[in-house]
């Protein structure tokens, strides 16, 4: 009778390191997943042709820590899905702007309500950067502002959605302030 019971509690003692193995590994499984699905690159745009903002850059980079990298995959759940759509909407009245552009006649009014379409699309997108940008910035330690300030930099200062780069058109900050401005 007695080893029946030890045989009994014995089998019940491995079932559950089963499932508790099963539970880890799973567990496991799934933050890594998370990470890999948060560390999917935004390119913002800077030297070299774009700086990724994705927890890996975030992590090396910034020097994130783990607390701080749950709270990025939180807002990136949030951001990436708006200003990919919005970028995507402003797309779309880009082409259908430059089709209506190119007609025997083109329709100016029409033309001109799509501009302010993209423009109010546009003026949305740097809302909703500046709103990440600001979330990201309180959960900064006070040495990771300044890098941070660095790769956000060049979204709102070279905006790359103007004409064509040269002169006259391009103008750097301070523009105003050299000779024969």
């Amino acid at each position: 009778m007695m080893t029946y019971r030890k045989t009994q509690i014995l089998t019940w003692l491995v079932v559950l390191l089963l499932v508790l193995n099963a539970v880890t590994i799973g567990t496991i499984l799934y933050h890594n997943y998370q990470e890999k699905k948060a560390e999917a690159p935004l390119l913002l745009p800077g030297p070299g042709g774009g700086n990724p903002l994705n927890g890996r850059f975030l992590r090396q980079e910034l020097g994130f820590d783990r607390g701080q990298m749950d709270i990025f995959r939180e807002l990136n759940h949030d951001f990436r899905p708006r200003t990919m759509d919005l970028t995507y909407q402003i797309d779309s009245l880009k082409e259908e702007m430059f089709a209506k552009m190119q007609e025997s006649v083109p329709d100016s009014l029409a033309i001109l309500q799509l501009a302010a379409g993209i423009g109010n699309l546009h003026g949305e997108l740097k809302k909703e950067t500046f709103f990440f940008y600001n979330r990201l910035r309180q959960i900064c330690r006070s040495e990771q502002k300044d890098k941070l300030e660095e790769v956000f930099r060049p979204l709102f200062i070279n905006d790359q959605t103007g004409p064509a780069t040269g002169p006259p058109y391009h103008r750097g900050p301070g523009w105003r302030n050299q000779p024969g401005n």
